[in-house]
């Protein structure tokens, strides 16, 4: 396998740092196998770059996934799987028609300060589909109504939860942490040992939920670490 290193740009997530990746640059695109060693060594996707933070002066960026069977739910959890209880939860294997509109109001409305602002169909496709094809869609319905999707890479020994987005006027039902309950669920029900959360930095605001999930394993030293209480 082959990697290369980008040009420093600035990080979306703390802007006062520089950032750079270090991406999988081989002639032909990973295999779902070589693609599920690399997110075991803190790598990860968008669309079908695989990449990692290779940062000079910054290691703030950790690799985070939970150990399903060892996850118990808090009580704020409880809670927001108790305020969600009327909604109906579907699994689809593909890309539908209807998530793009769903997407791209929540990009334009949520996030019009990021990378990702403007929506566009290109940039969803780019972003959101898998080169294995076997990325999951979790659906998440009110009253027949779609109000929320939860992607999710179904690897060989994990899930790997890639983009969640919702209507914007449903944001009181904390649908970010409801859609991790239901991919850990999904991932018992399908003897997967570890849920992919991406990185988490601890002191960015937009990532504080994820540190909520205990106990979970963050990459460092490069090695996965056991944490069983939140930062702070």
């Amino acid at each position: 396998m082959k990697f290369g290193i980008t040009p420093a740009f600035t990080c979306s997530y703390l802007p006062e740092q520089d950032e750079q990746l270090l991406v999988f640059m081989s002639d032909t695109q990973p295999t779902m196998r070589e693609y599920d060693f690399l997110i075991a060594a803190g790598f990860r996707r968008s669309g079908t770059q695989v990449y990692r933070p290779h940062c000079g002066s910054c290691n703030a960026c950790e690799s985070i996934r939970l150990p399903v069977n060892l996850f118990t739910p808090s009580k704020s959890q409880k809670r927001i799987m108790k305020r969600n209880q009327d909604l109906t939860i579907r699994i689809s294997n593909s890309d539908k028609p209807e998530y793009y509109p769903l997407y791209e109001s929540y990009i334009n409305q949520r996030h019009d300060d990021g990378s990702m602002y403007p929506a566009t169909i290109e940039q969803y496709q780019g972003f959101i589909l898998s080169p294995w094809k076997n990325a999951l869609f979790i659906e998440i319905i009110e009253k027949n109504e779609l109000i929320g999707v939860a992607v999710t890479d179904n690897l060989i020994t994990s899930l790997s939860a890639l983009y969640t987005f919702f209507k914007p006027e449903e944001q009181q039902r904390s649908l970010g942490s409801f859609a991790i309950l239901q991919q850990i669920e999904l991932a018992k029900s399908l003897n997967k040992p570890f849920l992919y959360l991406g990185y988490q930095i601890d002191t960015c605001q937009k990532m504080s939920y994820k540190q909520n999930f205990l106990p979970h394993e963050r990459f460092f030293d490069d090695k996965w670490q056991l944490i069983t209480k939140k930062a702070g």
